[in-house]
């Protein structure tokens, strides 16, 4: 049986190797299929398309026929990086220790290359050759929500209008439900629904996906006082430096490491009441809370 750290690897090589020819094959200008590359080669964990493949693997389905669907979530968290470094928004000059894409490339190309990831999301799943019309719909409508203004969108905006200011605990994880749990669970749904899971067991993921979502944002504050720089790409303390609220100005920091480690134990008690072998998912939820970057 395989390790968990060879799973890891061999499906982050697989989708590695699949991602960029969804962009190279199109029929495009030059300067924009190399911006979009660039950021979608900039080296990311690809987390959520592995929850993907890793949900059709407790279903027992053949881990393939996700692949677009798994493409499709990294591109549009790929686009939610590069707005989100821009000068209007966060105004990062440097991104998993490379120069951001309007630093490379212009704002203009930078803002065009995220809405063309944005957009050749949603073809690769509509042109999903081994789905049904029926699953591929149900997944439009859930990607549409889950990045759109009731989701990705939505935290990005209350993210905004939360600087500067000090945020209760219910501001601050509305803005990480938001801004980065919703995009995240739409992977572990996704795996779901394209394994043809029933309703009751599709709501059981969302519950167990959100508490998993959480847990990611917590630890990533937590790395952004005691991460090592090189590994977490972005210079320790930064979120201090820019008055950001995190769980760590709100709780302390053993009080989000605390809350950090209910939200993986209530993870794991979930995923014991559903139907699948859980082993791999259980696996990821100890790597959300241990992980280093």
């Amino acid at each position: 049986m395989m390790s968990f750290p060879e799973y890891l690897k061999t499906r982050k090589a697989a989708i590695d190797s699949v991602l960029p020819t969804y962009i190279e094959r199109l029929n495009a200008p030059k300067i924009i299929k190399e911006s979009m590359l660039y950021s979608l080669n900039a080296g990311g964990k690809r987390l959520r398309p592995m929850l993907l493949l890793a949900v059709l693997h407790s279903y027992g389905k053949e881990e393939k026929i996700g692949y677009p669907v798994a493409c499709a979530v990294e591109l549009i968290h790929t686009y939610s990086l590069i707005h989100d470094d821009l000068p209007c928004m966060d105004n990062d000059d440097f991104r998993r220790g490379k120069p951001t894409n309007h630093k490379v490339y212009g704002e203009a190309i930078a803002v065009l290359a995220g809405d063309g990831l944005l957009t050749e999301s949603f073809r690769l799943i509509a042109d999903a050759e081994e789905l049904s019309d029926r699953v591929k719909l149900t997944l439009i409508s859930e990607l549409s929500k889950a990045a759109g203004a009731e989701g990705m969108v939505g935290g990005q905006v209350a993210d905004m209008e939360g600087e500067n200011k000090q945020l209760t605990l219910k501001q601050l994880e509305y803005i990480h439900e938001h801004k980065t749990a919703k995009l995240l669970a739409f992977s572990i749904i996704a795996g779901a629904i394209i394994a043809e899971a029933s309703i009751e067991e599709i709501n059981k993921l969302k519950e167990f996906a959100y508490h998993i979502g959480i847990a990611f944002q917590i630890k990533d504050d937590i790395l952004d006082v005691e991460g090592d720089e090189e590994k977490i790409g972005k210079p320790v303390g930064s979120d201090e430096e820019n008055k950001k609220t995190t769980y760590l100005s709100v709780l302390s920091l053993e009080g989000a490491k605390k809350k950090l480690s209910e939200y993986i134990e209530t993870s794991k008690a979930i995923l014991q009441t559903c139907s699948i072998n859980n082993e791999l998912l259980l696996s990821f939820c100890d790597l959300i809370g241990e992980r280093e970057h």
